[in-house]
């Protein structure tokens, strides 16, 4: 699985118009599931999601976690972070897990990380058109990937 988190300000979700997930100071993560993932790669994210250290201290140093600060999370899926445009122009998207796949990974993912961060969690909506705003605050903007590929 990989992510991309954002350190942000706020973040919202919209799908048809209608806000679906929003969030104040916190991180927005983009979340692809690629094919082949499994409980480990969903319990590695749901480690270091709320874990990694992003956020300034009183001096100014990323030392603290999600966690620590108590901030919220925007979680949306995102199968296009399984793009390889390493040749030609239009990226393959072939290491993007089916959705029958996908979504219950994604989905326990969420609800993992509901149950360490309650009432602090957000999400867009699988397979379905949205439109994301967010305003990066840094801009701090981390990957992660399960296999750790980067």
């Amino acid at each position: 699985m990989r992510a991309v988190l954002q350190r942000v300000s706020s973040a919202a979700v919209t799908v048809d118009g209608t806000t679906v997930g929003s969030i104040g100071p916190g991180i927005l993560a983009l979340i692809g599931v690629e094919q082949g993932d499994a409980a480990a790669d969903r319990d590695y994210l749901a480690r270091k999601i709320p874990e990694t250290r992003i956020f300034e201290d009183e001096a100014g140093l990323m030392n603290l976690s999600l966690s620590e600060t108590g901030g919220e999370l925007l979680l949306v899926s995102q199968f296009t972070l399984l793009a390889d445009a390493r040749k030609g122009r239009r990226p393959s998207f072939s290491q993007a897990a089916r959705p029958e796949t996908a979504e219950p990974l994604f989905n326990e993912l969420v609800a993992q990380l509901e149950a360490q961060m309650p009432g602090k969690v957000a999400t867009g909506r699988f397979q379905t058109m949205m439109e994301v705003a967010l305003v990066n605050s840094g801009p701090i903007t981390i990957l992660l990937d399960s296999r750790k590929n980067f």
